[in-house]
């Protein structure tokens, strides 16, 4: 790989040069080799011949080196992953690392704790390429945990693939989702009040539209403006649908319909034996900020966590996928900037997946908007400053630039210039989706400022 001399210099200006041209229209300055200290980690997988695909996964090896050392070398079962995204050409891949006996094995890679499960997440109708790891680093440093995250570049048997982002797969773990792990026979007392998973999303399987009492729990109330029956489903996580137990079922079925209970009945303000009787109203401030902050066109109707940890209340979280958040959708005011994200019902009421009524119900509790207000304000001194998103913004386009990153994707995936569903705007260089980003974050804060303070 080469990249343009001097660019220490010129972080903010230089990528202006980065297209989907030819290699040898792209550079316009003395040409020099990366140094081994720019690279990203280089992850290569070698599938001996065979085919990637949907489940299940396939036996294979990898390697993973950092500044020319390996991190790791093993065996790993891989397969595709993601639902629209299995469209897309450069496709994403789930994978848990295998010892020589092929037996799952916990392993650290890029310096993350120890685990089995990993995903290998695949920029590609988000051009920033940036996207995810922003909120995720985000979501961190406001004491929020969500998968760790790094960028990589991708071989798979010889061929380059890409910039890619490896990921920590959400999963109960002491180092990622940090609840009780329940086992099949607690099933009374404390010892069945954790820990739960919980997800508003797809389906899983071959039909994802597919919710039964064997895999999820339905809400008893609608969704607010709901026009064709829509229904709430809460899947079955952790313990997944085939290991969780009657008792268990039962018991998070009854502890969600308590809560909803208590949040639409007439007294639902009150501290006590209102809805705060059953959730961490801070989870759910921080979720709400979060999804807002980027105006998530999927947040809080898919891919959305709720965890129920043993003797404690209901949170949300952690956040996951926000590649077509921060102005990345054409459709249901995704890419717009001033708009409330947990008003999508309203703008899209025939969608067959809509958010629950609880961010409706909560905002009209003078308590929790006071607490919500509190906190955004705190976050606009800090992690949600212009100046602090900015800094991760180019610190992020610092590393793409000198790793040759950008400049080698793009040749790869030709994609600058052209549309991919869903993107509000199409870019004609590697700058100016950079710059799209960066001022859609700009006057998204600003308009938050004066709603959130109007609330």
């Amino acid at each position: 790989m080469k990249i343009i001399k001097n660019i220490f210099l010129l972080p903010l200006f230089i990528i202006t040069f980065f297209s989907c041209e030819k290699k040898e229209s792209v550079v316009q300055d003395e040409i020099v080799e990366i140094l081994p200290e720019n690279k990203l980690p280089q992850v290569v997988i070698n599938t001996n011949g065979s085919g990637i695909v949907d489940e299940p996964k396939i036996d294979a090896q990898m390697t993973i080196t950092v500044n020319e050392q390996i991190d790791y070398e093993g065996g790993i079962g891989i397969e595709i992953r993601g639902s629209s995204s299995q469209f897309f050409p450069k496709k994403q891949f789930g994978f848990e690392t295998r010892d020589a006996a092929n037996e799952d094995v916990n392993v650290s890679l890029l310096g993350f704790p120890e685990e089995e499960d990993w995903i290998l997440y695949a920029p590609y109708s988000d051009k920033s390429l940036m996207r995810n790891m922003l909120i995720y680093d985000l979501s961190r440093e406001i004491g929020r945990y969500t998968s760790r995250a790094k960028f990589v570049e991708v071989t798979i048997n010889g061929w380059y693939n890409g910039v890619y982002v490896l990921m920590e797969k959400l999963k109960r773990d002491s180092n990622r989702i940090d609840i009780n792990k329940l086992k099949v026979d607690e099933n009374s007392g404390e010892d069945l009040t954790g820990g739960y998973i919980l997800k508003i999303d797809k389906a899983r399987g071959s039909n994802e539209f597919s919710y039964t009492s064997t895999n999820s729990i339905t809400s008893a109330y609608n969704p607010n403006h709901a026009n064709s029956g829509q229904k709430i489903h809460f899947l079955y996580d952790t313990p997944d649908e085939e290991d969780i137990t009657t008792e268990q079922k039962t018991y998070i079925s009854n502890y969600l319909a308590s809560f909803e209970n208590a949040l639409a009945g007439t007294n639902f303000t009150n501290p006590t034996t209102g809805y705060a009787t059953y959730i961490d109203t801070q989870s759910f401030i921080e979720f709400f900020l979060l999804n807002e902050l980027s105006n998530n066109v999927d947040g809080y109707r898919l891919s959305t966590w709720l965890t129920k940890d043993k003797n404690e209340k209901l949170k949300m979280g952690p956040i996951w996928d926000f590649n077509l958040a921060f102005g990345n959708a054409d459709y249901c005011s995704g890419g717009a900037t001033n708009v409330w994200a947990y008003k999508f019902n309203e703008r899209c009421p025939q969608d067959f997946w809509l958010i629950p009524f609880w961010w409706e119900r909560l905002l009209e509790d003078p308590a929790f908007v006071s607490q919500l207000k509190s906190r955004w304000t705190e976050l606009r001194s800090g992690a949600f400053s212009n100046t602090a998103i900015l800094q991760k913004i180019d610190a992020y386009t610092e590393t793409l630039t000198l790793s040759g990153g950008i400049q080698e994707n793009f040749q790869k995936w030709r994609v600058l210039g052209q549309y991919v569903w869903p993107n509000n705007f199409v870019g004609n260089t590697y700058a100016e989706e950079r710059n799209y980003l960066i001022n859609w974050i700009n006057d998204r804060i600003s308009w938050l400022d004066t709603e959130i303070s109007r609330l």
